[in-house]
């Protein structure tokens, strides 16, 4: 994907997660009281300026359009195949979420005096849910989880932790496998690892691909292998997938098999990935370890992943349940993200006259 397909998504994320994080904050005392004055003169401008809001999602407009192309062969040449500079992409979502946050501030500032200025809001996305990301059991952060009207593909921005579950040396009794046992549960209650009918960890045979090590599991699973083969399950060494809390994917309709593009906004690196893992109910941003390294994220499974800066766009009901091969991946999740970009009518905002929803994103199907 090139880097004008990454920016152009990006806008979409930055503005929705403005425009939702900017409500929640206004609908607090206390954040309102600790506001700072530059929010507050911004807020100025639009009461005072009918036009405000207008001119400001015009220059937000004019920061997504792509880069024009380069007109020397010699120099498209020489960067076909360079992954985009990271520094220049940096920049440019930086400008761009300075512009969508002018805009925010105008939607919200004039949301009490003009109803049909929440429409703007409301072309940038639906709230679906905030998430309740967690650690250590304590409240972390609230993730906006949203979609676009008429879409039931939703989106997030957050860190990622590394799954290397399915691999066939993700796990050793010895705690010498990719990842921490610790991981994959205790004694009693494995999660991450294939067990018998006394619920025993299964280990591999010598004629199994790691002899020695655990069968990891995965949600997504080949049915028609025994549930003791390694290759039952998907193995996050090779194959590209995401991994999302159990509770929250079936309330969207999402479920394994489904397909998924991602993008590191740091470097502008992507990938098109499967949902292949279910992981803890409270956390969120997850990926195996062959996901990362199509992203430039350190891949270890122990210490590696990213804290922010990851974009996730799910298809809900778009799998068969089944594993897919990583052209199969590339195929279908290039077909959705083409389908999703051409439904989002260049009008959109213009043309859309929603109802005002309710305090909390009541509206929010």
């Amino acid at each position: 994907m090139r880097c004008n397909k990454i920016l152009f998504l990006a806008a979409i994320f930055l503005s929705f997660s403005t425009v939702a994080l900017g409500k929640q904050a206004s609908s607090t005392t206390a954040l309102s009281q600790a506001g700072n004055q530059t929010s507050t003169d911004s807020e100025k401008d639009c009461g005072s300026n009918p036009a405000a809001p207008r001119e400001t999602r015009q220059a937000a407009d004019r920061e997504q359009r792509p880069p024009q192309p380069i007109s020397d062969p010699v120099s498209q040449a020489e960067t076909a195949d360079a992954a985009p500079a990271a520094v220049n992409l940096d920049q440019d979502l930086k400008l761009l979420e300075q512009r969508q946050s002018g805009l925010a501030q105008c939607i919200l500032a004039a949301d009490v005096q003009s109803p049909a200025q929440d429409s703007q809001g409301a072309c940038l996305g639906e709230l679906l849910l905030n998430f309740e990301a967690r650690h250590d059991g304590e409240p972390e952060r609230d993730i906006p989880i949203g979609r676009l009207p008429g879409s039931s593909a939703f989106f997030y921005e957050s860190g990622m932790t590394i799954d290397a579950d399915g691999a066939p040396n993700a796990y050793h009794p010895d705690n010498t496998g990719l990842d921490d046992l610790a991981n994959a549960g205790t004694p009693g209650r494995w999660e991450g690892l294939a067990k018998d009918a006394d619920g025993e960890p299964i280990i591999q045979g010598p004629n199994d691909p790691y002899p020695g090590y655990y069968v990891s599991a995965t949600a997504l699973a080949d049915r028609s292998k025994p549930f003791n083969d390694p290759t039952r399950y998907v193995d996050a060494s090779k194959i590209p997938f995401v991994v999302l809390p159990g509770g929250m994917a079936r309330q969207l309709g999402a479920r394994p098999g489904d397909f998924a593009v991602t993008f590191n906004q740091r470097n502008g690196k992507s990938s098109y990935a499967i949902f292949g893992d279910v992981g803890p109910y409270d956390r969120i941003g997850e990926g195996s370890v062959a996901l990362a390294e199509n992203l430039g994220i350190r891949s270890d499974a122990r210490n590696g992943g990213a804290r922010r800066g990851i974009l996730y766009l799910v298809f809900p009901g778009s799998g068969n349940g089944r594993p897919r091969t990583i052209e199969e991946i590339n195929a279908e999740g290039q077909k959705l993200l083409q389908a999703w970009e051409a439904s989002i009518p260049p009008a959109a905002c213009t043309a859309q006259k929603p109802a005002r929803s309710k305090e909390g994103n009541q509206g929010a199907n």
